[in-house]
């Protein structure tokens, strides 16, 4: 006890060591007139301020050390400068140089916290209010408007991001700095993240096992949450979305309030959806789907100590479509269908020495999956059933990460660290998909980041182990009977990237990295029925580790008016597992194996943004992306989207003197291609072109300020069938005609 006592005197003392502040003045670059409302903000101790009516900010009570400043402000360019505390320097002036390209932000997902424009890794980045003006009724809907990202859908309600053709297990998916966890081996299983209280979403398109270890292969999504009100200042909002196909609403709320220590925050929402119609004018029988959301968080900082804790509460009930039957606009969903409720806890806290840190996150996610057959001709709802669900597992998940941030030199930043996981997955139900397991993983990484004057250099090692004990389910020689499991598995992994300015506007990249995936409970153990898809799926307890070696390159160029990309990656993965019909049957539900054979995936994007001058309100986008998977022995991959090419033009106005803020307008044409390069169990689908249209922004309504959105996706009805739907077997449409209208009120 007595060494407890002076390890938190010792602690006190040190999070009392000195303080220090910031002071600056923000100017236009163009005319040096003073800007008011610029965000100015340390990302690695998430403190800030804005700019006064003088352009003048101050930024208190800051630990000795080297940190990045960033200074951000709609139709400038993002400014970005390493800065030192405590060193008594004179009051910063930043001159902003007017822009017509969007805000860059400061990368979250990669380690080192760099703007886009300085990050060796290419990641997509956009913000959440951006898809939502955009019309997508859910997450998994909005991300497919990113290049290079696709969903494989059951419906509107469930939605699996895919990667550049990657998709389930090998693409992880990362919620408020933790690793979500529900079961994401099924196609049919979704995300379980409502968007509300997402700021922004980030994707890594690539290997990313050296930050994230396994499942990380493909590429990972990683969702920003929410960020604390600035210091000293209360926020608060009220929106509303309503969506004409589904007649449905989602609505939510929040507040938060930041002292000089103490911030808080809490955000509630829910939604609720009917049948969807398709482009044929057909209701899609049990589409329908409902989900509620809590979010909430407190944090604590002061000088070189910083913790949050955040909490997040989902729970949604989904129906399972499957045939086209009674045309009805009841929402609460019939057989069969899921009940799903997450719950995300997690904790981040860091310590800022005088030129290091050390930052813990730890993290709990406990995932309750029920799902319901019928029971006889007829369906049941929810609040009739009396058998119990026919499926239930638990999923319970702990996660950490400790990550120490070297002392930094002029040139070189280092990162080491440890990553683990804890999982135990029970079965409840009278059905089991996979049996009774604990999987424990361990990790470390060393990546660092070597600073030259036109160029950047990054590289990094990691060692992983994963073991998996599964205990046995059933009796042997009799059907569903799936035999114990325990087995390790291992895995090196490195990355190397190098990034140049090649002139003043032109920035080049080059990644080599690798990747692996150990194989899941579902690829390992199954031996049954798997519902929702139809087939009778039989695992293999000697499949090996997926491991990758993908090479990316990306060139871009960038002026006032002017944007063009391109990337290209060449993807080689060894001993990739999928399934294959053997052409046998169990009752009428096809016999599939669990296959590995070597595969390679290629391709990439291109882009250009036109904002011409002096029309710098006008936007001509367009953006063009291909993913090819094929089977080393011949054959293709399955699930690989269809090429495919977006059109866009769009307006934009913010003057001050206007009524109207932030105004904008666009219209848009989604060309998708016919995608006939399919594997031996699927089927060409025909390419479509899809027409949509938008416009919005923001005023003042009785003193009070609203944000307004109106859009139409599919706007002339076309019916369709996307190669990824789960219901293309079925011929089910996808959605038609999809008019959104939300409104937002700024409390």
């Amino acid at each position: 006890m007595r060494y407890f006592w002076l390890l938190l005197m010792a602690l006190s003392a040190y999070m009392g060591h000195s303080q220090f502040s910031i002071q600056g003045r923000v100017t236009d670059g163009s005319d040096n007139s003073p800007l008011e409302q610029v965000s100015v903000y340390l990302p690695q101790l998430e403190k800030g301020v804005v700019t006064d009516a003088s352009g003048n900010f101050e930024i208190q009570n800051l630990p000795a050390g080297s940190y990045k400043l960033v200074a951000s402000y709609i139709g400038y360019k993002t400014f970005s400068q390493n800065i030192n505390t405590g060193t008594g320097a004179a009051m910063m002036e930043i001159r902003l140089e007017p822009s017509a390209i969007e805000i860059e932000e400061v990368i979250v997902s990669t380690p080192f916290h760099k703007l886009q424009r300085e990050n060796v890794m290419k990641v997509e980045q956009v913000r959440m209010a951006e898809l939502r003006n955009q019309g997508s009724i859910t997450l998994s809907d909005g991300i497919t408007n990113i290049p290079g990202v696709e969903s494989v859908s059951t419906g509107v309600g469930i939605g699996k991001p895919v990667i550049r053709g990657l998709s389930a297990n090998r693409v992880l998916v990362y919620a408020q700095g933790v690793r979500l966890e529900n079961q994401q081996f099924g196609d049919e299983h979704g995300l379980g993240v409502n968007d509300a209280g997402i700021e922004s979403v980030e994707v890594i398109k690539g290997p990313a096992s050296l930050l994230y270890g396994s499942d990380a292969l493909g590429g990972v999504l990683y969702l920003n949450p929410e960020k604390f009100a600035m210091s000293g200042q209360s926020e608060g909002d009220v929106a509303l979305n309503y969506f004409s196909n589904t007649q449905g609403y989602s609505t939510n709320a929040g507040f938060k309030r930041s002292g000089e220590r103490f911030k808080f925050l809490l955000r509630g929402s829910l939604s609720s959806h009917t049948d969807y119609k398709g482009g044929d004018g057909v209701l899609v029988t049990n589409s329908r789907f409902r989900d509620y959301d809590l979010k909430t968080g407190v944090g604590y900082q002061t000088g070189s100590f910083k913790t949050e804790l955040r909490y997040n509460y989902n729970y949604s009930e989904l129906g399972i479509p499957e045939t086209v039957g009674e045309q009805t606009r009841e929402r609460t969903p019939t057989t069969p269908y899921q009940e799903l409720g997450n719950h995300i806890l997690s904790s981040d806290t860091d310590l800022f020495f005088e030129n290091s840190s050390l930052r813990l996150t730890l993290g709990y996610v406990y995932n309750d999956r029920k799902e319901y057959e019928e029971h006889g001709e007829e369906e049941t709802a929810p609040a009739e059933e009396d058998e119990g669900p026919a499926l239930h597992m638990q999923l319970a998940t702990l996660n950490y990460n400790l990550q120490y941030h070297l002392p930094k030199s002029k040139r070189l930043e280092t990162i080491i660290g440890v990553q683990g996981m804890h999982q135990t997955n029970e079965n409840l139900g009278e059905e089991v998909l996979i049996p009774d397991a604990t999987t424990n993983d361990f990790g470390l990484l060393a990546t660092s980041h070597l600073h030259f004057e036109k160029s950047d250099l990054q590289l990094g090692l990691r060692y992983d182990i994963r073991s998996v004990s599964a205990r046995q389910n059933g009796v042997s020689g009799e059907e569903g009977y799936i035999g114990a499991l325990d087995r390790d598995f291992n895995s090196v992994n490195a990355a190397l990237g190098y990034r140049i300015d090649l002139s003043k506007q032109i920035i080049g990249r080059i990644n080599l990295a690798s990747g692996f995936r150990a194989p899941n409970l579902a690829e390992l153990t199954s031996n049954g029925v798997h519902e929702g898809t139809n087939r009778y799926e039989i695992g293999n307890p000697d499949l090996d580790n997926e491991q990758n070696l993908q090479t990316d390159i990306a060139l871009e160029y960038e002026n006032e008016h002017f944007e063009f990309y391109v990337n290209g990656f060449y993807n080689l993965v060894n001993s990739f597992i999928y399934l294959e019909p053997n052409g046998e049957f169990v009752g009428t539900d096809a016999v599939y194996l669990y296959r590995q054979q070597d595969a390679k995936l290629y391709g990439g994007e291109i882009g250009v943004h036109i904002h011409p001058h002096p029309l710098d309100w006008l936007h001509l986008e367009s953006s063009f992306e291909r993913v090819r998977g094929e089977l080393d022995a011949g054959g293709n991959l399955p699930l690989i989207p269809a090429n495919r090419l977006n059109n866009t033009l769009r307006v934009e106005f913010d003057r001050k003197e206007s009524r109207w803020q932030n105004f904008y307008a666009f219209l848009g044409l989604t060309s998708v291609f016919k995608q006939d390069q399919v594997s031996t169990f699927e089927t060409t689908t025909p390419g479509y072109t899809l027409l949509n249209a938008g416009l919005g922004g923001r005023t003042q309504i009785f003193d009070q300020e609203v944000e307004l959105r109106l859009s139409a996706n599919n706007l002339l009805d076309k019916a369709y069938i996307a190669h990824l739907s789960r219901l293309k077997p079925d011929r089910i449409a996808n959605i038609g005609r999809n008019i959104s209208l939300g409104v937002r009120v700024v409390l």
